[in-house]
This record gives C-alpha cells, structure tokens and sequence, in this order.
C-alpha cells in the first residue's frame, strides 16, 4: 500500500472534516476539537486503511462517528444536569425548537436566524437521517458516497433523506407557526 504522507492527508481535508463538525454542533470550538480528534485517529489508524473506498470516504465515515459520538456524550452529560418533569408533554412536534446559538462562517449574517432554526430541526433528526441529510444536502456529497460513507445502500439513503425532508418540514411548519403565534 502507498499512502500520501499524513501532512497532505490533513492538509487536503482538514476544511471539509472542519464544515461537517460544525454542521453537527454549531459551536467552533467543539468542531474544531472534533476535527482534532478526527485526523488523531487518522494518524493513528492510517497504517490499517485497507483501500476499500477512498481515502476522502474513509476519513468522513471517521469524522462522521466521531461527531455522532461527541453528540451523544454531550446529551448523557444535559440529561445527567436536568431533571424532566413527570408530566411534562414529550411531543417534539407541539414544543418550540432549541435554537443553537452558532454564527456559522459560511452563512451570511441576513441568514443567520434561519440558519439557526433549520440547524435546530436537522438536530432533532435521528441519527441516520442527520447523517444523510447533512451529508447530501448540507456538504453537497453524492448520494452514492454518502451511501458509501454510512455503508449502507443507495436506497436505505434515499428513504432516510425522503423522511429527513418529511420530518424538517413538519417541524419547521409548527416552529413557524409558533413563533407567529408566540408574537
């Protein structure tokens, strides 16, 4: 096997390992940990990649469970902090969205707020449908290379993206409607 050296590797996807974790977080500093942990474990593991898929598909698959994963301590650590209520309602669709409080770079100011509402339904999402929807809408990635990134069929990722999609417009229609209630 001949690998580029770990310096071109980085250099080359440090920008796109960077985007995909602030789409995940919305919050710089945790992108970039992200991203650090992201090309540590390439570093690591480079010397194991067996040349199955790309090296670009191979690093997204990692950069993409490890945000998943800093996702899902990050949640264990809110539920450790907060006590819910015994009988508070728990339909997602009736209660307003949490909106993260991020200035992503590549969205200009005039379209921040919306940014931020949309971000806030994509993170309300399960897993696989945040995954591919981030990846084919968001990153702009073909399809068939998200399937190729979250292993799975062309199909399993078209039916996640079709009720992604279902989904964000259910829950942007209600917060919309909310807030002109709300007003």
């Amino acid at each position: 096997m001949t690998f580029l050296p770990f310096h071109v590797i980085f250099q080359s996807n440090y920008k796109r390992v960077y985007n995909l974790a602030l789409n995940y977080v919305q919050h710089t500093a945790d992108a970039e940990e992200i991203t650090q942990d992201v090309f540590l474990k390439v570093h690591s593991e480079l010397q194991k990649f067996k040349e199955e898929s790309s090296i670009e598909t191979w690093i997204y698959r990692i950069a993409v469970n490890q945000c998943l994963d800093f996702l899902r301590y990050k949640n264990r650590a809110k539920r450790k902090g907060f006590i819910i209520p015994l009988f508070a309602q728990n339909d997602e669709h009736q209660t307003p969205l949490d909106i993260p409080d991020c200035n992503h770079p590549g969205i200009g100011a005039e379209k921040q707020e919306n940014a931020k509402i949309l971000y806030a339904a994509i993170n309300r999402l399960n897993e696989n449908q945040k995954t591919a929807f981030i990846l084919s809408f968001v990153e702009e990635i073909p399809q068939i290379d998200v399937a190729h990134i979250m292993q799975l069929s062309l199909k399993a990722v078209e039916s996640l993206l079709q009720r992604a999609k279902a989904q964000l417009r259910k829950m942007l229609e209600n917060e919309f409607d909310y807030r002109r209630i709300s007003k």
